[in-house]
Parts: structure tokens; sequence; C-alpha cells
């Protein structure tokens, strides 16, 4: 059990340091940009029924949600949830925030296929990523010296498993992009934000896309060291 809990630790350095960088840049941004207000005055629940309304969408509850960054939108019930900093703040940070759910709302009413794909895979990565880590620690109890061994077909099977809630977390990364793309350019072709108001927008969509990317980087640096771990049963 030292050995499966130590082996190539290496591994995840990087994913950790990168992890505690983005967590740490998005809320420092985003704390930066919480006390600028856009010259609109209008909030984020404001500015996400705006765009939703002039993208031809009128079907989407606005919902506001309590927490910090807990901003949401929800496919299956086509409800936008707005955090506490968010919902009602008039601060170039929360409509930033709230264009980008608002940017996933569009992304599901134009049927943008990664969206669809994300959204598809979410009933399955939440069985796989439960059941994963505790079929490896039963396989490792079983024992996996051998390739035809029981305990072996145990941690197979949750490396796949596992490997599914990577490629969730890959399939994030383009829909995370597009929405904040999306995001900028709604504000700025209908004048929501002046330019110089959307370079702070773009620092916090940006902020926030590297925590998507080191959650991406750490999923894909996990699966390689059980990858690894694993595939060397005959060594021992």
């Amino acid at each position: 059990m030292f050995y499966f809990n130590f082996q190539y630790i290496y591994l995840l350095i990087p994913a950790f340091i990168l992890a505690m960088y983005a967590q740490s840049k998005v809320n420092s941004t985003f704390n930066k940009y919480s006390r600028v207000r856009s010259r609109s005055g209008m909030t984020g629940a404001e500015v996400a029924e705006e765009l939703m309304h002039r993208a031809g969408i009128y079907d989407v509850r606005i919902e506001r949600i309590h927490g910090n960054l807990t901003d949401h939108y929800d496919p299956m019930h086509k409800v936008l949830r707005l955090s506490d900093p968010v919902y009602s703040s008039t601060s170039l940070a929360a409509i930033g925030v709230a264009a980008h759910e608002t940017g996933h709302a569009v992304q599901h009413n134009v049927g943008y296929v990664p969206l669809s794909l994300r959204s598809a895979m979410v009933p399955l990565t939440n069985f796989s990523s439960r059941l994963a880590m505790p079929l490896i620690f039963l396989g490792v109890l079983f024992g996996y010296n051998s390739s035809s061994s029981f305990g072996y077909t145990l941690i197979q099977g949750g490396i796949i498993l596992f490997a599914l809630a990577v490629l969730f977390s890959i399939v994030t990364l383009p829909v995370e992009f597009n929405a904040s793309s999306r995001a900028v350019k709604m504000l700025g072709n209908y004048g929501i934000l002046s330019t110089d108001e959307l370079e702070p927008v773009k620092k916090v969509l940006g902020a926030a896309a590297l925590t998507y990317v080191a959650s991406a980087v750490s999923a894909i640096l996990s699966l390689l060291r059980l990858i690894l771990i694993f595939g060397r049963r005959d060594d021992r």
C-alpha cells in the first residue's frame, strides 16, 4: 500500500502547483475587478437577461444561488444560476461571470456540439468518478501481480472508469473557452461594456479558464500515474 500511495508521486507535483496558482489567480483577479463598477450600472442578472434576449432566448430562468463563484448554467432544466457576488453586483467581474454563464445558455440554444457531448457524459462521469478509486483499492486488496488475477481485472476496470472522468475534463475545455469568447463578443457587440472595460473582463475569464486547464492536467497526470504503477505489476 505504501508503494501504491507514493510511487510516481512526482507526477502530481506540477499539477498541484498549477492548481494552487490557478485558484489563487482566479480569486485575486475576481476580487480586484469586483471593486470596479461598470459604467452601464447593470447587475450581473440584468446583463444575463439582456444577453439572452438579444440572442433570442426567453425560456431560461435566472436564479440566485448561495456561495462564492458557484455560478453555472443547468441545460437540463434551462436555469442560469448566479452566485451572491454576481447576481446583484454591477462590477466588471460580476458582469464577466454572468456573461460567461450566458454563453453556455447560447451554446445550448444553438446546439453547440461540445456542450451537448459534455451534458450527455455527466451521468456516466458521475458514476465512473465514484467507482473508479474504490475498484482500484479493491483490486490492490485482492492482489494484482498477474494479468489473470481478479484483482488486476478490478484495477483495469477502475482505470477505465477513471479515464472516462479524465475525458470529461478534456471535453470541458473547449466548452469553457468558447463560452468566454462568446461572452466577450456579446458584451462588446451589444454595447454593454466599452472597449477599455472589456480588458478586465478578459482577465477575469482568463483566470477562470486556467482552473479548468489545471483540472484537466491534474486528471491526465493522475491517470498516467495509475497506468505506470499498475502497468509494472510483473516486476514485483
